[in-house]
Protein backbone atom coordinates (compact mmCIF):
# COMPACT_ATOMS: atom_id res chain seq x y z
CA UNK A 1 0.00 0.00 0.00
CA UNK A 2 1.11 3.53 -0.82
CA UNK A 3 -0.20 6.81 0.49
CA UNK A 4 -3.30 7.92 -1.42
CA UNK A 5 -4.60 11.30 -2.55
CA UNK A 6 -7.26 11.44 0.19
CA UNK A 7 -7.86 9.81 3.57
CA UNK A 8 -11.23 9.74 5.33
CA UNK A 9 -10.97 9.19 9.10
CA UNK A 10 -13.56 8.29 11.72
CA UNK A 11 -13.58 10.18 15.03
CA UNK A 12 -14.89 8.08 17.94
CA UNK A 13 -12.80 5.04 18.88
CA UNK A 14 -10.40 5.86 16.05
CA UNK A 15 -8.93 9.27 16.95
CA UNK A 16 -10.73 9.75 20.27
CA UNK A 17 -10.77 6.96 22.84
CA UNK A 18 -14.20 6.47 24.39
CA UNK A 19 -13.60 2.99 25.74
CA UNK A 20 -14.34 3.88 29.39
CA UNK A 21 -18.07 3.17 28.90
CA UNK A 22 -18.34 0.28 31.36
CA UNK A 23 -16.28 2.09 34.02
CA UNK A 24 -18.50 5.17 33.74
CA UNK A 25 -21.69 3.14 34.08
CA UNK A 26 -20.18 1.54 37.17
CA UNK A 27 -19.42 4.96 38.66
CA UNK A 28 -22.92 6.13 37.80
CA UNK A 29 -24.55 3.12 39.46
CA UNK A 30 -22.79 3.79 42.77
CA UNK A 31 -25.55 6.27 43.61
CA UNK A 32 -28.32 3.66 43.62
CA UNK A 33 -27.82 2.55 47.23
CA UNK A 34 -28.31 -0.86 48.87
CA UNK A 35 -32.00 -1.26 47.97
CA UNK A 36 -31.23 -2.12 44.35
CA UNK A 37 -27.55 -3.04 44.48
CA UNK A 38 -25.11 -1.31 42.14
CA UNK A 39 -23.77 -4.49 40.55
CA UNK A 40 -27.25 -5.85 39.84
CA UNK A 41 -28.25 -2.61 38.18
CA UNK A 42 -24.94 -2.34 36.32
CA UNK A 43 -25.38 -5.81 34.84
CA UNK A 44 -28.86 -4.93 33.62
CA UNK A 45 -27.69 -1.63 32.14
CA UNK A 46 -24.88 -3.34 30.23
CA UNK A 47 -27.28 -5.97 28.93
CA UNK A 48 -29.73 -3.31 27.75
CA UNK A 49 -26.92 -1.21 26.30
CA UNK A 50 -25.82 -4.07 24.06
CA UNK A 51 -29.43 -4.71 23.04
CA UNK A 52 -30.15 -1.04 22.35
CA UNK A 53 -27.15 -0.43 20.09
CA UNK A 54 -27.50 -3.75 18.22
CA UNK A 55 -30.45 -2.47 16.17
CA UNK A 56 -29.50 -0.25 13.18
CA UNK A 57 -32.51 2.06 13.52
CA UNK A 58 -32.16 2.49 17.29
CA UNK A 59 -28.46 3.10 16.68
CA UNK A 60 -29.18 5.80 14.08
CA UNK A 61 -31.67 7.63 16.28
CA UNK A 62 -29.80 7.11 19.54
CA UNK A 63 -26.43 8.40 18.38
CA UNK A 64 -28.03 11.74 17.47
CA UNK A 65 -28.99 12.26 21.14
CA UNK A 66 -26.74 10.15 23.30
CA UNK A 67 -27.95 11.64 26.57
CA UNK A 68 -31.54 10.70 25.75
CA UNK A 69 -30.44 7.20 24.74
CA UNK A 70 -28.57 6.75 28.02
CA UNK A 71 -31.55 7.97 30.02
CA UNK A 72 -33.77 5.49 28.20
CA UNK A 73 -31.38 2.63 28.95
CA UNK A 74 -31.11 3.66 32.62
CA UNK A 75 -34.87 4.05 33.04
CA UNK A 76 -35.59 0.64 31.54
CA UNK A 77 -32.88 -1.00 33.66
CA UNK A 78 -34.20 0.57 36.88
CA UNK A 79 -37.69 -0.70 36.09
CA UNK A 80 -36.44 -4.16 35.16
CA UNK A 81 -34.69 -4.66 38.51
CA UNK A 82 -37.92 -3.84 40.33
CA UNK A 83 -37.12 -0.34 41.58
CA UNK A 84 -39.94 2.20 41.85
CA UNK A 85 -37.69 5.21 42.49
CA UNK A 86 -38.42 7.28 39.38
CA UNK A 87 -35.57 9.70 40.09
CA UNK A 88 -32.85 7.03 40.17
CA UNK A 89 -32.42 6.81 36.40
CA UNK A 90 -32.02 10.60 36.20
CA UNK A 91 -29.35 10.54 38.92
CA UNK A 92 -27.48 7.76 37.13
CA UNK A 93 -27.52 9.65 33.83
CA UNK A 94 -26.35 12.83 35.57
CA UNK A 95 -23.35 10.98 37.00
CA UNK A 96 -22.54 9.14 33.77
CA UNK A 97 -22.16 12.09 31.41
CA UNK A 98 -19.44 14.06 33.26
CA UNK A 99 -17.56 10.83 33.98
CA UNK A 100 -17.55 9.96 30.28
CA UNK A 101 -16.44 13.47 29.34
CA UNK A 102 -13.53 13.35 31.82
CA UNK A 103 -12.33 9.98 30.57
CA UNK A 104 -12.54 10.76 26.86
CA UNK A 105 -9.06 11.33 25.45
CA UNK A 106 -7.03 11.21 22.27
CA UNK A 107 -5.41 7.92 21.40
CA UNK A 108 -1.64 8.21 21.77
CA UNK A 109 -0.02 9.03 18.45
CA UNK A 110 -3.29 9.71 16.60
CA UNK A 111 -2.58 13.39 15.97
CA UNK A 112 0.99 12.58 14.96
CA UNK A 113 -0.28 10.24 12.25
CA UNK A 114 -2.76 12.81 10.93
CA UNK A 115 0.02 15.40 10.84
CA UNK A 116 2.26 12.92 9.04
CA UNK A 117 -0.39 12.18 6.43
CA UNK A 118 -0.87 15.90 5.73
CA UNK A 119 2.87 16.45 5.54
CA UNK A 120 3.06 13.75 2.87
CA UNK A 121 0.44 15.36 0.67
CA UNK A 122 -2.75 13.54 1.72
CA UNK A 123 -5.98 15.51 1.91
CA UNK A 124 -7.91 14.61 5.03
CA UNK A 125 -11.63 14.40 5.75
CA UNK A 126 -13.19 13.67 9.13
CA UNK A 127 -16.37 11.60 8.73
CA UNK A 128 -18.25 11.21 11.98
CA UNK A 129 -21.72 10.14 13.01
CA UNK A 130 -23.57 11.71 15.92
CA UNK A 131 -25.09 14.99 17.03
CA UNK A 132 -23.52 18.27 15.96
CA UNK A 133 -22.93 19.72 19.43
CA UNK A 134 -21.33 16.59 20.86
CA UNK A 135 -19.01 16.03 17.91
CA UNK A 136 -18.06 19.69 17.51
CA UNK A 137 -17.23 19.83 21.23
CA UNK A 138 -14.72 17.00 20.83
CA UNK A 139 -13.27 18.48 17.66
CA UNK A 140 -12.74 21.80 19.42
CA UNK A 141 -11.55 20.30 22.70
CA UNK A 142 -8.81 18.30 21.00
CA UNK A 143 -8.03 21.00 18.39
CA UNK A 144 -8.61 18.68 15.47
CA UNK A 145 -10.14 21.08 12.95
CA UNK A 146 -6.83 22.43 11.58
CA UNK A 147 -5.77 18.88 10.69
CA UNK A 148 -8.62 18.36 8.24
CA UNK A 149 -9.50 19.80 4.86
CA UNK A 150 -13.11 18.72 5.36
CA UNK A 151 -15.30 17.83 8.35
CA UNK A 152 -18.60 16.03 7.75
CA UNK A 153 -20.89 15.42 10.75
CA UNK A 154 -24.08 13.39 10.55
CA UNK A 155 -26.03 15.87 12.68
CA UNK A 156 -25.21 18.72 10.31
CA UNK A 157 -25.83 16.82 7.08
CA UNK A 158 -28.94 14.87 7.98
CA UNK A 159 -27.24 11.65 6.91
CA UNK A 160 -24.14 9.75 7.96
CA UNK A 161 -22.26 6.49 7.63
CA UNK A 162 -23.07 3.98 6.15
CA UNK A 163 -25.22 6.11 3.80
CA UNK A 164 -23.13 6.25 0.65
CA UNK A 165 -23.94 9.95 0.22
CA UNK A 166 -21.44 10.94 2.91
CA UNK A 167 -18.55 9.12 1.21
CA UNK A 168 -19.52 10.49 -2.22
CA UNK A 169 -19.74 14.01 -0.81
CA UNK A 170 -16.27 13.70 0.68
CA UNK A 171 -14.89 12.38 -2.61
CA UNK A 172 -16.39 15.32 -4.47
CA UNK A 173 -15.23 17.94 -1.97
CA UNK A 174 -11.66 16.61 -1.97
CA UNK A 175 -11.63 15.97 -5.73
CA UNK A 176 -10.55 12.39 -5.11
CA UNK A 177 -11.27 9.21 -7.03
CA UNK A 178 -12.28 6.18 -4.93
CA UNK A 179 -9.18 4.25 -5.95
CA UNK A 180 -7.08 7.16 -4.63
CA UNK A 181 -8.84 7.18 -1.25
CA UNK A 182 -8.74 5.38 2.09
CA UNK A 183 -11.34 5.20 4.84
CA UNK A 184 -10.02 4.44 8.33
CA UNK A 185 -12.18 3.56 11.32
CA UNK A 186 -13.26 1.07 13.96
CA UNK A 187 -16.70 0.16 12.58
CA UNK A 188 -16.40 -2.78 10.21
CA UNK A 189 -19.52 -1.91 8.22
CA UNK A 190 -19.41 1.90 8.32
CA UNK A 191 -15.66 2.39 7.85
CA UNK A 192 -14.70 -0.65 5.79
CA UNK A 193 -17.52 -2.57 4.12
CA UNK A 194 -19.59 0.31 2.74
CA UNK A 195 -16.61 2.39 1.53
CA UNK A 196 -15.20 -0.70 -0.22
CA UNK A 197 -18.44 -1.01 -2.20
CA UNK A 198 -17.61 2.40 -3.68
CA UNK A 199 -14.04 1.40 -4.52
CA UNK A 200 -12.45 3.05 -1.47
CA UNK A 201 -9.72 1.20 0.45
CA UNK A 202 -11.07 0.17 3.87
CA UNK A 203 -8.70 0.13 6.86
CA UNK A 204 -10.10 -1.38 10.06
CA UNK A 205 -8.96 -0.14 13.47
CA UNK A 206 -9.47 -3.30 15.51
CA UNK A 207 -8.49 -2.13 18.99
CA UNK A 208 -9.88 -5.17 20.79
CA UNK A 209 -8.33 -7.79 18.54
CA UNK A 210 -11.78 -9.09 17.58
CA UNK A 211 -12.00 -12.06 15.23
CA UNK A 212 -14.13 -11.63 12.13
CA UNK A 213 -17.26 -13.82 12.27
CA UNK A 214 -17.15 -16.86 9.99
CA UNK A 215 -20.11 -15.53 8.00
CA UNK A 216 -18.70 -12.00 7.62
CA UNK A 217 -18.35 -10.95 3.99
CA UNK A 218 -16.24 -7.87 4.77
CA UNK A 219 -12.50 -8.22 4.25
CA UNK A 220 -10.50 -5.16 5.33
CA UNK A 221 -7.64 -4.08 3.09
CA UNK A 222 -5.55 -3.50 6.20
CA UNK A 223 -6.09 -4.16 9.91
CA UNK A 224 -4.38 -2.09 12.58
CA UNK A 225 -4.88 -1.95 16.34
CA UNK A 226 -4.35 1.80 16.68
CA UNK A 227 -4.21 4.66 14.22
CA UNK A 228 -0.62 5.22 15.34
CA UNK A 229 0.36 1.90 13.73
CA UNK A 230 -0.46 3.20 10.26
CA UNK A 231 2.82 5.01 9.98
CA UNK A 232 4.69 1.75 10.46
CA UNK A 233 2.77 -0.01 7.66
CA UNK A 234 3.01 2.53 4.85
CA UNK A 235 6.10 3.57 2.87
CA UNK A 236 6.89 7.26 2.43
CA UNK A 237 5.70 7.59 -1.13
CA UNK A 238 2.37 8.38 -2.75
CA UNK A 239 0.51 6.59 -5.53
Amino acid sequence: MELPHAVFVDLDDTIVDGSAVVDCWEVACECCGPTVGSQTLLAEILRLRDWFWSDPERHRVGRLDLRAARRQIAETAVTNVGCDDLTLAARIAERYDPCRDRRTALFPGAVDVLTWLRANGCRLALLTNGATDAQREKIERFRLAPLFDLILIEGELGFGKPDERIYRLALTELAAAPRQTWMIGDNLEFDVGQPQKLGITGIWVNATGAVLPADCDICPDLVIKRLAELRECIPLRRS
